[in-house]
């Protein structure tokens, strides 16, 4: 086989655990977002826009359907998508997971070694971002380094949630820690790695010989390179880039669609962002409604009234229902004079006539969370329109919490 550069690998196998009721049936990767697409696309279609032609994406041991291949009719090329699942081992008919990040690449040396690639870009298949991998491989190569970290800071309230690095004045990165409760810098990790791959080669299979190890790479790989005095070195990245890890953050990232000036775009001609959703839903139009503030699929029948909202494709709104400040998942029905407002609706969850779910009410702001397939008021019948004053003391009850999800059996009552 042709011996390749640099190629992609793609971890995809996260189950999402912060994401809550989004994510029971479905990997993160593939939450839809922004009205048709889903997580991963922003770091498949990055891959192609950067002329990486070879991507391994390491998903669950029950996959998720992938395209086999990234390609634009006007353009000369295309980048093929290798599905890679954990294998069966030979004690077992059932492939587990992949035990850490670490793990999930060793296992697949292999398929990498068949490339023989000089590097490798380790990349998470769960973040929002636009970044041109040719320039940090520039980086990683003028430096001479054995690890490139793609890097940028983020609010000190959110240190303990990635890995934070100090550098020295050339870039050189001086200590790592993952997750800390006490930071001593802002500076983190993006999940996105260059590996020259025979050293990076050599690291993972000493992790995996160790039983001591979480075979992750941020908590094993990268400080014990560190540790063992490899050039290691940063590359700061001043664009837009959000680890879509949590509820809050999903939401904030679609809000951030709808700001003006707009801070994410979704549709651009010089770095087009690429669907791997079903065909018509991917192909459809996503319109723009300037006096609404709100993007919305033309594959939806909207009758009620949206505000600073994004609806995504399949969603039927009902006569005199409102939707305010929400992202509405595909599949979803909002029936006649419901409202819906500062809330996810998860796909193919259903809302019935003249009830509500509501993120915020007499100032208390949280972000409600309808999970996938669920009904309202099944769940939480307080919730209905004729039930505020009920449904202000279940919030007050609950205030400390930042998501009102409705899946939560704490929250169901008779």
């Amino acid at each position: 086989m042709q011996k390749k550069d640099c190629i992609a690998m793609v971890l995809a196998g996260g189950k999402g655990t912060r994401l809550s009721s989004l994510t029971s049936a479905i990997p993160k990767p593939v939450v839809p977002f922004g009205g048709n697409h889903c997580l991963i696309d922003f770091t498949l279609s990055n891959c192609f826009n950067s002329h990486i032609d070879t991507i391994g994406v390491l998903t669950p041991a029950k996959p998720f359907k992938l395209p086999n291949q990234i390609k634009r009719q006007d353009a000369v090329g295309s980048s093929t998508i290798y599905s890679l699942p954990p294998r069966n081992n030979l004690k077992s008919s059932i492939a587990s997971e992949y035990t850490g990040t670490a793990n999930a690449i060793h296992a697949n040396a292999d398929f990498i070694d068949q490339f023989n690639p000089e590097y490798v870009l380790i990349l998470s298949g769960d973040h929002i971002y636009k970044m041109d991998y040719t320039a940090l491989l520039d980086y990683h190569r003028e430096k001479g380094a054995v690890a490139t970290v793609a890097v940028t800071t983020v609010p000190w309230a959110e240190t303990n949630r990635f890995g934070i690095m100090t550098t020295k004045t050339d870039g050189a990165i001086a200590e790592f820690t993952e997750k800390p409760t006490n930071s001593q810098s802002n500076l983190a990790s993006m999940g996105v790695y260059i590996f020259s791959w025979a050293t990076l080669k050599k690291y993972l299979l000493e992790d995996d010989c160790n039983k001591k190890s979480s075979h992750d790479f941020g908590k094993d790989i990268i400080p014990t390179m560190l540790n063992q005095g490899e050039k290691m070195y940063a590359n700061s990245f001043k664009g837009y880039w959000k680890d879509v890890g949590t509820v809050e953050s999903l939401y904030d990232a679609h809000m951030d669609l709808l700001k003006e000036p707009p801070v994410l775009t979704l549709v651009d001609a010089n770095w087009p962002v690429f669907s791997t959703m079903a065909g018509d839903v991917a192909q459809a139009a996503i319109l723009f409604d300037k006096e609404r503030n709100s993007l919305f699929h033309s594959g939806s029948s909207i009758n009620g009234l949206i505000s600073g909202s994004v609806i995504f494709s399949n969603v039927y709104i009902g006569k005199n229902a409102s939707i305010k400040n929400s992202v509405v998942m595909p599949g979803t029905v909002i029936g006649e004079g419901a409202c819906v407002e500062r809330a996810i609706v998860g796909p193919g969850a259903c809302i019935r006539n003249g009830y509500s779910l509501l993120g915020e009410i007499d100032g208390y702001s949280r972000i409600a969370v309808a999970s996938e397939n669920s009904t309202i008021p099944d769940v939480l019948p307080m919730y209905a329109l004729d039930s505020r004053e009920k449904a202000k003391q279940t919030v007050a009850k609950i205030k400390s919490d930042s998501i009102l999800d409705f899946s939560r059996p704490s929250l169901v009552k008779s």
